[in-house]
């Protein structure tokens, strides 16, 4: 078997026939997002269409572009995109921020028990279910005592009714996914140091370079395309709300609606009462061709900028 680096000269059906086995490799890969990615985006009609589920896809009436009407027109609609995005940047800031941090950390620890222990605690909060995340949130702000109340009196504040003080939930949300997911991303950072070539660190050390100058001239440096590639497949969900930390943490409090209130969250609401698979659809492919295009907009700037951090 051959498997040449540099294929150029060969025509693309030579290279196929000379290592079969290379690409009978990616034929598993290839099945799972023909069967799983690519098929089911034939029901992109349904938002097109008055959907009828005795007439299936195809024998339903088309209607254009009624079913996006809804969403558009809806009063709360730039309030909704506001709060998607709003989140989505707060989350993907901030736990990238703390996810570098942590790994730059762990990297600097000898001691190898210490090192799994808190690894262990930081990367628990990942598994934990968001509905037990959001009992845990319940017993700490809400209710006729929050938790959180009884702590601010000892300390002589006033209590809060954070239940009803919407502006205070942006920060409580990007508080709580930094605490459930910057330890998982953490894992990937640190892989990507313990990657870094221990001859770098070594010649600095000789150069008398201290700790924060190996961090900040040789292990950030070389970070960065990971954190790139990270923040780019981040950004393309952007659009999409984190249904199910948003619906178990705040439910349908009303109160907190103009600040909380994304996307997945309104199209939940609305589905419950309108049972439309059409309007669902609708929004589903809004968030999925805004999410593309965001995506190929930050890999085209980061091109500009860093053509090895780009995706593509």
């Amino acid at each position: 078997m051959q498997y040449p680096i540099n294929t150029s000269k060969k025509s693309k059906m030579n290279h196929i026939v000379q290592n079969p086995f290379l690409y009978v490799m990616a034929v598993p890969g290839l099945l799972f997002f023909l069967v799983f990615s690519y098929f089911p985006i034939y029901g992109i009609m349904i938002a097109f269409k008055d959907y009828n589920f005795a007439k299936g896809i195809t024998g339903s009436d088309w209607v254009g572009f009624k079913n996006f009407d809804y969403f558009f027109t809806s009063g709360d609609f730039w309030t909704i995109l506001r709060n998607t995005l709003v989140l989505n940047i707060l989350f993907i800031v901030f736990t990238t921020v703390a996810a570098v941090m942590i790994a730059l950390m762990f990297n600097e620890i000898r001691n190898k028990y210490f090192k799994r222990i808190s690894q262990s605690f930081i990367f628990l909060p990942y598994f934990m279910s968001w509905i037990v995340i959001g009992m845990i949130v319940q017993s700490l702000f809400g209710g006729e005592e929050p938790m959180i109340n009884n702590w601010l009196q000892n300390i002589g504040m006033e209590p809060v009714n954070w239940m009803f003080e919407s502006k205070l939930w942006p920060y409580i949300l990007t508080v709580i996914r930094v605490w459930q997911g910057a330890g998982y991303l953490s894992i990937i950072f640190l892989a990507a140091i313990t990657g870094i070539s221990e001859d770098l660190y070594e010649a600095a050390r000789i150069d008398g370079a201290s700790k924060v100058q190996i961090v900040l001239r040789i292990t950030l440096p070389l970070l960065v395309p990971t954190i790139m590639i990270m923040t780019l497949l981040a950004v393309g969900k952007i659009f999409n709300g984190d249904f199910a930390m948003i619906y178990a943490i705040i439910g349908d409090n009303s109160s907190l609606y103009p600040t909380t209130d994304v996307i997945d969250t309104f199209v939940f609401r609305s589905m419950r009462q309108l049972h439309d698979f059409g309007m669902s659809s609708a929004v589903g492919l809004f968030q999925s061709v805004m999410g593309l295009i965001f995506v190929i907009t930050a890999n085209w700037i980061t091109r500009r900028v860093s053509k090895e951090s780009a995706l593509f």
